[in-house]
């Protein structure tokens, strides 16, 4: 496997410890409870195992103590960095970097003692490896980070020598994920790849914990295949866009998913009867509504694994979220807070000298609108920004004014690259849009929120604020340029800044 060349080992630190017994004092005499402290350290043991020469078996039975040190201090510091705003902080991207990098050298170590066992042997190790990369991957989709090629060809490096061995399809318990069972290489490897293929990074937090639990479920039932499926029932996907290259010849460059495919539409067919997610082991993060969005999306994602790519180049202003959207197609901001005592005794000052309560409303003023917006750059389907600037999640929405028509759409699947750049995708909104004001809520003392009305002439669509507290099939007034009265059908769209609902006009 010359193709492969893996990176060199670290052969300047100390090893801590000789053997297993050694290895489990030393163990002992760490914090145990210090997450932040436990990975680093157990990291660089990895890397001194990996580098010191020790006898093969020895070395294994050592990365598999230090493998079941790290998984709960793992699993103790993924929330700094699932899904935050971006550019993360610092410390959180540190503790990103650690996690993946525990994982990747676990793996790289693990693979790297493969060849010295024979292929009846290798079964182990090339497990482990598989586990140790696919887990590296989700640290970059659960931090939204840009996934570096080195990953990809890794799993295909383990999927070339799995399958040389015959070990590709032999089980193994893991005591470190009781949950997996008998895991076997090609399911590891699987649900690796299927979730590069559905684009993870365009899913909320909740979604890629949900897609994540899901496509573990069904990782065997997609097995690998030299050449596509010749059944018309069938449904082959290359894998060979996510090498980079042309994959080596003879190894299985196809997935077969249409029994993926049939499991979510059977999932899909009984949320829609009334089952609850958890009851479907697709858990409790999502509603059924919103489980039914995500399964389509996924089965979508299976169908085209290549997105559709703007041809758009040059720079664009961008203006993020409803308040500026509504401003800029209304040519006036909405207050979406209720006035506090102060403002509104000033207000009442002013009805009472001048007959108005806003200083922009004198005759006189000068209307000025001043829509805060970032330049972000277009090129290749991707619009980018530097890392300075305001921290942004995605979906979110979006507003750009490159001449006398506004374009209102979502920034979809931001992630940072290595310098911590921003990038995503942009997908504007095709039809009518207006801008509306929906009704406060009193007794929370919220004033009116800004919405927009969208007819893209399939559908009419009502975007609004997530804190706007809407009901569905209840019935709602807001005012635009008339007063229109509607009904909340569905929820088509949830973002990180707005909700789009399905609308019937009443």
């Amino acid at each position: 496997m010359h193709w492969l060349k893996l990176p060199e080992p670290h052969q300047n630190i100390e090893l801590a410890f000789r053997d297993l017994a050694s290895a489990r004092i030393w163990l002992a005499e760490q914090p145990q409870a210090q997450a932040q402290h436990m990975l680093p350290t157990i990291c660089r043991q990895i890397d001194a195992i990996d580098g010191a020469g020790l006898p093969a078996q020895l070395a294994i039975d050592l990365l598999n103590l230090l493998r079941s040190a790290a998984v709960p201090s793992q699993a103790a510091v993924e929330s700094r960095y699932f899904r935050k705003a971006l550019p993360m902080p610092e410390d959180d991207v540190r503790t990103f970097e650690t996690a993946q990098q525990l994982w990747l050298s676990l793996g790289i170590a693990y693979l790297r003692l493969a060849p010295h066992f024979p292929p009846t042997e290798k079964l182990l190790p090339l497990n482990r490896a598989a586990c140790a990369i696919r887990m590296a991957e989700y640290c970059h989709f659960q931090a939204a980070r840009e996934c570096p090629p080195l990953l990809d060809q890794l799993l295909f490096g383990i999927l070339a020598q799995a399958e040389s061995s015959r070990v590709l399809r032999l089980p193994l318990a893991d005591p470190d994920f009781p949950h997996l069972g008998e895991a076997n290489i090609a399911g590891h490897l699987a649900w690796a790849f299927l979730l590069r293929l559905i684009d993870p990074y365009r899913l909320s937090a909740a979604q890629l914990t949900v897609a994540n639990r899901a496509i573990s479920r069904w990782r065997e039932l997609a097995p690998f295949q030299s050449m596509p499926d010749d059944d018309p029932r069938a449904h082959s996907v290359d894998l060979q866009p996510l090498f980079g290259a042309p994959l080596p010849e003879g190894l299985p460059r196809w997935l077969e998913v249409r029994k993926v495919e049939r499991k979510i539409e059977q999932r899909i067919a009984a949320l829609q009867d009334g089952e609850s997610p958890e009851s479907l082991k697709l858990g409790r993060e999502l509603s059924g509504a919103a489980c039914i969005r995500l399964l389509r999306e996924i089965e979508s994602s299976l169908e085209s694994s290549q997105p559709r790519r703007s041809s758009e180049a040059g720079d664009i202003e961008l203006a993020f979220g409803l308040d500026n959207a509504y401003a800029i197609l209304t040519g006036e901001f909405l207050r979406s807070a209720a006035l506090d005592t102060g403002s509104a005794a000033l207000a009442h000052q002013r009805i009472a000298m001048f007959g108005f309560d806003r200083l922009s409303s004198m005759p006189t003023a000068v209307k000025k609108l001043n829509v805060p917006s970032e330049q972000w750059s277009l090129s290749n389907g991707w619009a980018r920004r530097q890392a300075s600037g305001e921290r942004r999640l995605s979906p979110s929405l979006v507003t750009a004014q490159p001449g006398d028509t506004p374009r209102v759409g979502v920034l979809l699947g931001l992630l940072t690259d290595a310098t911590g750049s921003l990038y995503a995708r942009l997908n504007w909104y095709d039809g009518h849009l207006e801008g509306v004001r929906l009704p406060g809520d009193v007794q929370r003392r919220q004033a009116e929120l800004p919405g927009l009305l969208l007819d893209d002439g399939e559908r009419l669509s009502l975007i609004a604020p997530v804190n706007a507290n809407l009901r569905l099939d209840t019935p709602l007034t807001v005012q635009g340029k008339a007063a229109y009265a509607l009904r909340l059908q569905e929820v088509v769209e949830r973002g990180a800044d707005f909700v789009r609902y399905a609308i019937t006009l009443t």
